[in-house]
């Protein structure tokens, strides 16, 4: 069967693979071809899900013209107070807040739901011209100058470079012999959205307990969305608890603060744990978003550090595809790598640390965590820099995370 060309095929619709479509076709043209092939494209799915997304992610999904389709739905995160407390403790004590612009009337981090904004980055790949097919890559061979794909559908491929960003559990990253160095946490988080009688007033809530960090993440509408980590057998049961008994569960954690709470959406429980894939490239190969490393949730950098994959990948394509070079070549797959690796590292050393830190029953390390949040509460110019690095805009920043076009 004869090989349809592509300069570059994308295994994956999630955020990541559609960010990359759409940030190569704006800077290259339709010249530049591109497919995502993916088969849950244009699958309703229940997501119960929302996103804390930086100011260096949310400057990207603004410059490719897609934040503005879902800027009125997204609240501003404009404070962060973490406790650290037992679940029976009558006072939860503030040890550390965050307050504060990264840049005069920019917000460090928006909330958003993840179904509007996954379809408003679908819908700019279509409007873009993008080929977008519901069909998975179920095998690809490597030679000199191409890769060679064969779909789900039987149709074959051949791409100068194949990109998986077909998610934590990824096939092509095991096709391609790459292996993962992480572990489980034996921890699950539950995921629900919450509404409630009082406005947040943009206040994002942390509180660390011993089973794990519950956070409340403001949504608009006098909403939020919790993420809400317990060891898995205990997550499993309270998720499967009747409607009454999982209300009383959550209002142990939640509080009255905001008043009368009342579950707003679907619960459903995630697996929690860390990985980094041993290298991001292979031969005309490169992995981005969870296809390259799985992190704890507790700092909110998931779906960030994969869109930060997206600006360094787009980048690095784009200023060989200009010269009129090759896109698949080991330049480009090196470049892309020493760019995102030691971020990624780093980021998912401290969540896995403070993951550690947290989640536990120590009054000893109790005492020393609190204790350095404290300290860190009354250092400003250190809050600053946690800010601005928890906002991806510390180190050697990719043009689109700054707000400029490729």
């Amino acid at each position: 069967m004869a090989s349809e060309y592509r300069e570059v095929l994308i295994a994956g619709g999630g955020f990541a693979g559609l960010s990359l479509a759409i940030a190569l076709r704006q800077a290259l043209g339709p010249a530049f071809t591109v497919t995502v092939a993916d088969p849950q494209l244009r699958r309703p799915a229940v997501d119960a899900r929302a996103s804390a997304i930086a100011a260096s992610a949310r400057r990207l999904l603004e410059t490719i013209g897609v934040w503005q389709d879902v800027a009125a739905q997204a609240q501003d995160i404009l404070d962060m107070v973490i406790t650290d407390s037992r679940l029976g403790d009558a006072v939860r004590p503030v040890f550390l807040t965050f307050v504060g612009d990264v840049e005069p009337g920019e917000a460090f981090a928006q909330m958003i739901e993840n179904g509007p904004l996954l379809a408003a980055l679908l819908a700019k790949a279509e409007q873009e011209g993008i080929e977008l097919v519901a069909t998975s890559v179920a095998r690809f061979e490597t030679g000199a100058d191409r890769t060679y794909a064969v779909l789900g559908d039987g149709r074959t491929i051949a791409a100068r470079l194949l990109v998986a960003a077909d998610g934590a559990r990824s096939r092509l990253r095991d096709m391609a012999g790459i292996t993962m160095v992480g572990w489980d946490y034996g921890q699950s988080a539950i995921v629900t959205t919450v509404a409630h009688e009082r406005d947040h007033q943009g206040r994002a809530i942390e509180h660390f307990l011993p089973a794990g960090p519950f956070a409340i993440l403001p949504l608009q509408n006098k909403r939020a969305s919790l993420v809400w980590v317990e060891e898995t057998a205990e997550a499993d049961r309270i998720v499967a608890l009747p409607d009454p008994e999982f209300h009383a569960e959550l209002e142990k954690r939640f509080g009255l603060e905001l008043g009368e709470l009342a579950i707003a959406g679907p619960r459903q429980a995630y697996p929690l744990g860390f990985g980094i894939a041993r290298s991001f490239i292979g031969k005309r190969l490169a992995l981005i978003g969870d296809a390259a490393h799985r992190i704890h949730p507790i700092a909110g950098q998931g779906l960030n550090l994969g869109l930060r994959d997206v600006a360094a990948l787009a980048e690095a394509i784009t200023d060989v595809a200009r010269l009129g070079l090759d896109p698949g070549s080991p330049k480009v797959l090196e470049r892309y790598q020493r760019w995102r690796r030691f971020d990624t590292l780093a980021m998912g050393i401290a969540t896995d640390g403070l993951n550690r830190l947290f989640s536990n029953r120590s009054d000893l390390l109790r005492l020393a965590r609190d204790f350095g949040l404290g300290v860190v509460d009354r250092l400003p110019f250190l809050k600053d820099y946690f800010i601005r690095e928890a906002a991806g805009l510390t180190g050697d920043v990719p043009k689109l995370l700054r707000g400029e076009a490729l």
